[in-house]
């Protein structure tokens, strides 16, 4: 078979095709997207009001430090997403359909990770409105807190593409749920999300210090609250910029391997 290099511009345009037909299918599935947001609202709710109380967060209120962290767990775990959708255009032959097409490889995983990216604009923004609700205040400008919900974003858009390639490898909806999930869940709780890392053992405190969740909920605590960004943004970037170096190539090699 003649591989046909398709010009840029070509690979733009099917990218944003592709990203307009998940949008519409998120749309088009409310339930989906009532229970997507559950979860967050409820980790909001639950941990500033059971569990707040014991956690001690010196300089900062606890909401304060709380609503940075939800965001960046709201948007690892809509990863999952991500790897049921292309698990699911696996397992009912649309993929095949995608290769039969005069379409570029790389657009079928671009316009789902697009689609995804958007989706987690929408809920972050939900986040910090319940999170304003219950306390939460933006302390250091208002650039600075576009520049925080922006990082979110990015960071979600880069997991998002882990999941791809968690997604084209297991290739089953309901295994890629868990598969998707074992990962993300101790990087999630293993960091500075819920609580200090000064509190824990110091063999755990090492790996939650040096992770990328961790980098990037600093670098939005300090552009919403204050204090230094440069360090913590800086690292939270250069992870992102890992995340995607690695996981674009792989998950469109997977793709085109069939």
């Amino acid at each position: 078979m003649t591989v046909t290099h398709l010009p840029l511009s070509a690979t733009f345009t099917d990218a944003l095709a592709l990203t307009r037909r998940n949008i519409l299918r998120t749309i088009r599935t409310p339930q989906l997207l009532v229970f997507s947001t559950i979860q967050p609202v409820m980790f909001v709710l639950l941990f500033r009001y059971v569990f707040g109380g014991a956690i001690h967060t010196p300089g900062m209120s606890y909401v304060d430090y709380l609503i940075p962290g939800i965001m960046i767990q709201t948007v690892s775990f809509g990863g999952g997403q991500t790897a049921v959708g292309l698990a699911a255009d696996l397992r009912s032959g649309m993929m095949d359909r995608f290769r039969s097409l005069p379409m570029a490889r790389s657009a079928v995983l671009a316009g789902r990770t697009l689609a995804d990216m958007t989706r987690n604009f929408f809920v972050v923004l939900l986040m910090v409105g319940v999170g304003m609700l219950v306390g939460f205040r933006f302390h250091n400008g208002l650039r600075n807190a576009i520049a925080a919900v922006l990082l979110a974003v990015l960071f979600g858009f880069a997991i998002s593409w882990t999941f791809a390639l968690i997604g084209m490898l297991v290739g089953d909806p309901e295994t890629a749920q868990v598969a998707g999930f074992l990962p993300i869940f101790p990087l999630v709780f293993a960091s500075s999300t819920f609580a200090p890392t000064a509190t824990m053992p110091s063999w755990l405190r090492a790996f939650a210090e040096h992770q990328p969740i961790t980098a990037t909920v600093d670098a939005i605590r300090a552009l919403t609250q204050g204090g230094d960004v440069q360090g913590p943004l800086t690292t939270s970037l250069l992870w992102i910029a890992g995340i995607l170096v690695v996981f674009c190539p792989l998950a469109v090699a997977r793709y085109r391997r069939g």
